[in-house]
């Protein structure tokens, strides 16, 4: 089950669940099972998102960063890992690889539309605003 690891947290930690080791290499990715299955109310969704101990000790994230599983999914819930590191990562049963947070969801209504109204940031993106 996933559980929050301490009192303020906001996202559950989930655990791999192997009946296996899994090695992902460095520059590869592996899917890890979790063993979990969910019925995710309407209107939300639940977003996979990285443990920041294994990104910051082991550059291990997942790849799909925040993953979405729609509320319509009654698959398991899986994890791509990536390793961004040097070394091989070894996944292990139980151990703690990615962490859900439950969100509402707002579904836009998408319209064409000949102009957009203008900003004093325009079109600036990707650093327009500089690094300090």
């Amino acid at each position: 089950m996933p559980v929050y690891a301490t009192e303020g947290a906001a996202a559950a930690d989930i655990r791999a669940y192997l009946t296996s080791p899994v090695i992902v290499q460095p520059g590869k990715q592996a899917i890890i099972p979790t063993g979990l299955y969910c019925e995710i109310p309407s209107g939300f969704e639940i977003q996979v998102r990285p443990r920041s101990g294994l990104a910051a000790h082991s550059m291990i994230t997942v790849g799909n960063s925040p993953g979405t599983i729609d509320a319509d999914y009654r698959g398991e819930i899986k994890v791509i890992l990536i390793n961004h590191g040097q070394e091989s990562f070894t996944v292990t049963n139980g151990m703690r690889i990615a962490q859900i947070v439950l969100s509402p969801v707002y579904r836009a209504q998408f319209c064409e539309q000949p102009s957009l109204s203008g900003t004093p940031r325009g079109a600036g993106g990707f650093g327009h605003t500089g690094t300090h």
